[in-house]
């Protein structure tokens, strides 16, 4: 190589570094994701008179807010959601289809993110970001920092803490069911870093007894201490904390209180806690370096309805029993046997295998098992594999991008709204509604200027969103545009 060949080179990667600095340095520094359970805009609506003026009202002022966001699938729960946040796609594509689903191998059900090649630390929960089959947006920023870039994730699940740290995180932090400390996993580290081990020993930690605000403070509290020691938005670095906060709502019925009530005292602590991390990590971080991202799961439990009571057409489909049922209609058919393995949710799953030992054709059991379920009462609809496979338009698409051909059933049974689905097997419990959920997404921060947009939004646009707000790439499954 001659002199002048070396001269072009360098001159070449200093060019090149002189502009990376000059996007990092138009990039916040830190990126804060919020993503809270249940949140819904009817709720934020009603309650807001009780809000003070740093939480949501800030938000609502001061951001922009994205009056109309859906998730493009069905069905939803916390674990598909933030999977589908942060991957920007479905769960098509992603392959979290729930927070559990059936386990070809075993048999048994297991949760989207159980893994026992990596112990726990401070825990004995088992867990990985493995399941997921696409990169995060925490994925394409340590990419494009070349591993510079901090992530961390914060929640009191599991599930939501691993899925929001994706693959290459420096750690996902959730709080453990049994113990009550915060603990990781050693997927991400081989040991657990001092101050989160200082911050279980903390008196307001091992506290027994705490109230509901005392509880969700912890977050707050980690949340800044996990910005402090790791140097989150000290450099011209894009660094990106995600956090999982509640709006679940439940009765106790020793307290005497109602529905509705208890879903005010939610919001208002969840305003408070909204409002002190704006506060403290604006104050740690600067205000003009740090870009905050807040929306909803897209669902909501409520206390089942009680419709018959109102003539309101209502039922229960028992999944376990139609599953049972349909292994004796085939069994009919075909001989006795086991071809239904199991069922999962609104899933079941045949016997593959067996039905390949028996040289029967997959597609007839398909469409046999097809027919027979759209007799059982409360049964709306069963999409085969097949035909979701091939689904292009209306509520059905809806199903197909909640599918994943890696781990979902081979059937997929659509139960009637208003009806419950229950699986006396798992205690699995839902009422169904096609009803939508409401919900904002809200973007406050450095270069947000307020504004509120009434177009409607889909999950899948925020990651690109926030990939160019820091001037990265989308995540390698997410075809969408960004919203700015």
């Amino acid at each position: 190589m001659n002199k002048h060949t070396i001269t072009t080179t360098a001159l070449l990667a200093l060019i090149a570094t002189s502009i990376q600095a000059q996007i990092l340095q138009h990039a916040p520094r830190l990126v804060v994701n919020i993503l809270i359970d249940q949140l819904t805009t009817d709720n934020i609506e009603s309650n807001k008179q009780y809000f003070g003026s740093e939480g949501f009202q800030k938000l609502m002022n001061q951001g922009v807010v994205y009056q109309n966001v859906s998730y493009e699938f069905t069905p939803i729960d916390r674990a598909s959601a933030v999977c589908s946040f942060m991957t920007g796609t479905t769960p098509y594509y992603n392959g979290i289809i729930g927070t559990r689903w059936l386990d070809r191998g075993t048999l048994r059900l297991r949760g989207c993110i159980d893994d026992n090649a990596y112990p726990g630390i401070y825990t004995t929960d088992r867990t990985s970001p493995k399941s997921i089959l696409t990169s995060t947006i925490t994925d394409e920023l340590k990419v494009a920092t070349q591993g510079q870039g901090i992530v961390y994730s914060i929640s009191k699940q599991k599930d939501a803490a691993i899925m929001s740290a994706g693959h290459a995180a420096d750690g996902a932090i959730w709080k453990d069911t049994y113990n009550g400390g915060w603990c990781t996993s050693t997927y991400y580290v081989k040991s657990a870093p001092e101050w989160l081990t200082s911050f279980n020993q903390r008196d307001d930690v091992q506290k027994k007894n705490k109230t509901e605000f005392q509880e969700i403070t912890e977050i707050t509290n980690l949340a800044i201490l996990c910005i402090e020691k790791t140097g989150m938005g000290v450099d011209n670095n894009p660094d990106m904390l995600n956090i999982t906060l509640d709006a679940t709502t439940s009765v106790n019925d020793k307290k005497k209180t109602s529905w509705q009530e208890e879903v005010t005292k939610t919001y208002i602590n969840l305003d408070r806690q909204i409002s002190d991390l704006i506060a403290t990590i604006e104050n740690k971080v600067g205000i003009g370096n740090v870009v905050f991202y807040i929306t909803s799961t897209g669902h909501i439990e409520e206390p089942a309805d009680e419709y018959l009571n109102y003539g309101v057409p209502s039922g229960v489909v028992y999944i376990n029993r139609t599953a049972n049922l349909l292994n004796l209609y085939l069994g009919a058919l075909y001989g006795s046997d086991k071809y239904v393995e199991g069922c999962s949710r609104n899933q079941i799953y045949l016997n593959t295998k067996l039905i390949e030992q028996k040289r029967l054709k997959y597609t007839d059991i398909l469409n046999m098992s097809q027919s027979f379920l759209l007799q059982c009462e409360g049964v709306r609809n069963a999409h085969t594999s097949e035909s979701l496979l091939k689904a292009s338009n209306g509520e059905t698409t809806l199903i197909r991008n909640g599918f994943s051909p890696e781990v979902s059933g081979n059937i997929i049974v659509e139960v009637a709204p208003g009806w419950r689905l229950i699986n006396d097997d798992t205690q699995e419990s839902y009422q169904i509604n096609a009803r939508q959920v409401r919900f904002p997404l809200f973007i406050y921060g450095e270069g947000v200027r307020a504004e509120k947009i009434l177009t409607p939004v889909k999950i899948e646009q925020i990651a690109p969103t926030i990939a160019n707000t820091i001037h990265i790439r989308a995540p390698n499954a997410c075809s969408s545009l960004p919203l700015r």
